[in-house]
C-alpha cells in the first residue's frame, strides 16, 4: 500500500466531529437512561420523547409452541405474508413479499389497509388455507401506544410512510374492518408487535438468554425486557414479574439530547426529511439516512476542492443518490483496493476519482458507519445496564447490521467497553425475526387464551 492512498490530512482533520469518544458515549447512556426513566413513568410519559411503550408481551416462547399461524409484517416499502407451521423444534415457513406503491405510503389509510388485506387474502388462497380460521400476528413496525396485546394506536408515522386518517386510530381495528370490507376469508388477530419485540421473541425461541430486541436497518430501536412495576403504564392487571417494553428509541434526541454530537450533514438530513425535528437519533444511525450523511460530506469536500479535483456530478450532487449499500460495498474492498469503490464512482458519474480519492471516500464512509455503530452501542450497554442480568443476549436484525461488514465487530468491542464489568453479553443475528416472531406472539397469546 503506497503512500499515494493515505487519506487527505485535512479530511482527516474535518470529519473528527463524526467521531463518538467513550466519553460522549457515557454522556449519551446518562441521557439516554435519564429517558428511558421518563418514558416508563406514568407522570412524566406524556412529555417524554422515548416513548417506552408497554407492549402486553409477557412471555417469552419456551419451545412448546405447536400449531400453524399467519404474520404480516409492515415495516418498511414493502410487506410480507407468513405462514408459519411450529412443530417440535422445528418450524416450517411459506412467505410472499408484496410491494407497497409510494402512492399507496402517503395515500389514505384505507387504501393502505384494503391493499394488505387483498395480499393476505391472495395468499391464503395461494396456500390452500382460504377455508381455515387461523390466528394472526401483526408486526407493524412504527410507533404504537399499545392498550392491549390485540390493541395498538398509531402513535406517528416514520420511515417515509404519511397514510391520512391512521395516526390515533387502532391499527389492529382497521386491519379488521379492511378483512371484513372484502369478507373472504377468517382470521383472528391474536397479537400486534413492533418489529423489536418479533426479533426477540425469534432469538428467545433459540436462546433463552435473549433479552434484547434491536433493529438496525431502515430504522432503528430496541425492546427490552423490563420489570412490571416499573411499565407504570401497564394497564390492567398483571400477574407476571416482567414485560417487553418497546422503547422507540429512535426518537432519542427529538428533544436537543444529542445536539452535543450532531453535525452540519445531520442537520440537513433532518430538515430535507419529511418529518423534520423527528427521530433525530434514527436519522443518525439507520439506513434510510446514513447514505445521505455520506452524500453530503462528498459534496462539501469536492465543493472544497478536497475531493475528485474539485469536479463533482449531477448524480452526485442529487439527493438520495447515495445509497446505504454502497457504504456496505465500499468498506467491503480489502485494504488498498478500491475495487468496489470504483464501481460506484462510476455509477455516480465520477469514472476521475483516483486512488487517493477512493481512500478518502472510504475513509468517509468508515466514520459515518462507526458512528452510527457507537450509537447503538451506547444505547444497547445502557440497557444491558439497567437490567442488570448477569449474561444477555440481543436478538438483532436489519439490512445495516446483517450487510455492512464491520458493523458487529464494532458493536462488540464498543459495547464492552460500556457494559457494568462482570456482564456477559452476547450478539445473536436474527433470522427472519419479524416474521417467525409475530407468529411466537400469537402462539404464546393463543397458548393463553
Amino acid at each position: 500500500m503506497g503512500h499515494a492512498t493515505c487519506v487527505l490530512p485535512a479530511i482527516r482533520e474535518q470529519c473528527r466531529e463524526l467521531l463518538i469518544t467513550d466519553k460522549q458515549s457515557r454522556e449519551m447512556m446518562t441521557r439516554l437512561l435519564h429517558e428511558l426513566n421518563q418514558g416508563l413513568g406514568k407522570k412524566t410519559h406524556d412529555e417524554s420523547v422515548v416513548k417506552c411503550f408497554v407492549t402486553y408481551v409477557q412471555d417469552l416462547p419456551n419451545g412448546k409452541e405447536r400449531g400453524k399461524f399467519l404474520a404480516l409484517d409492515l415495516g418498511g416499502t414493502n410487506f410480507r405474508v407468513l405462514i408459519i407451521t411450529l412443530a417440535e423444534n422445528h418450524f416450517d415457513m411459506q412467505s410472499k413479499i408484496y410491494a407497497i406503491p409510494q402512492s399507496i405510503m402517503v395515500g389514505s389509510g384505507t387504501s393502505l389497509f384494503d391493499h394488505i388485506a387483498e395480499c393476505l387474502s391472495n395468499f391464503m388462497k395461494e396456500n390452500d388455507v382460504y377455508k381455515e380460521r387461523l390466528p394472526l400476528g401483526f408486526t407493524f413496525s412504527f410507533p404504537l401506544k399499545q392498550l392491549g396485546l390485540t390493541k395498538g394506536m398509531l402513535e406517528r408515522w416514520t420511515k417515509g410512510f404519511k397514510c391520512s386518517g391512521v395516526v390515533g386510530e387502532d391499527v389492529v381495528q382497521l386491519l379488521k374492518d379492511a378483512i371484513a370490507r372484502r369478507g373472504d376469508v377468517q382470521i383472528d388477530v391474536c397479537a400486534i408487535l413492533n418489529d423489536t419485540t418479533g426479533t426477540l421473541m425469534s432469538c428467545a425461541w433459540k436462546n433463552h438468554n435473549c433479552r434484547i430486541g434491536l433493529i438496525v436497518g431502515t430504522g432503528s430501536n430496541a425492546c427490552y425486557v423490563e420489570k412490571t412495576k416499573n411499565a407504570e403504564l401497564f394497564d390492567g392487571i398483571s400477574t407476571k414479574d416482567d414485560v417487553l417494553v418497546n422503547t422507540e428509541w429512535g426518537a432519542f434526541g427529538d428533544n436537543g439530547a444529542l445536539d452535543f454530537v450532531r453535525t452540519e450533514y445531520d442537520r440537513e438530513v433532518d430538515s430535507s426529511s419529511i418529518n423534520p425535528g423527528k427521530q433525530i437519533q434514527e436519522k443518525m444511525i439507520s439506513g434510510m439516512y446514513m447514505g445521505e450523511l455520506v452524500r453530503l460530506a462528498l459534496v462539501r469536500f469536492t465543493k472544497e476542492g478536497l475531493l475528485f479535483g474539485g469536479i463533482g456530478s449531477d448524480l452526485l450532487y442529487r439527493k438520495g443518490n447515495f445509497y446505504t449499500k454502497y457504504v456496505s460495498e465500499i468498506e467491503s474492498d480489502k485494504k488498498g483496493d478500491y475495487m468496489n469503490c470504483r464501481d460506484v464512482m462510476d455509477e455516480l458519474g465520477l469514472p476521475h476519482a483516483t486512488d487517493q480519492d477512493c481512500a478518502n471516500v472510504r475513509f468517509i464512509c468508515e466514520c459515518v458507519s462507526m458512528r452510527a455503530a457507537h450509537l447503538v452501542s451506547a444505547g444497547i450497554a445502557t440497557l444491558i445496564n439497567k437490567m442488570g442480568e448477569p449474561h444477555v443476549t440481543v436478538g438483532i436484525d436489519g439490512s445495516v447490521y446483517r450487510f455492512h461488514p464491520h458493523f458487529h465487530d464494532l458493536m462488540v468491542e464498543r459495547i464492552s467497553q460500556l457494559v457494568t464489568p462482570g456482564i456477559k453479553f452476547d450478539l445473536m443475528l436474527s433470522e427472519d425475526g419479524s416474521g417467525r416472531g409475530a407468529a411466537l406472539v400469537a402462539a404464546v397469546a393463543c397458548r393463553q387464551q
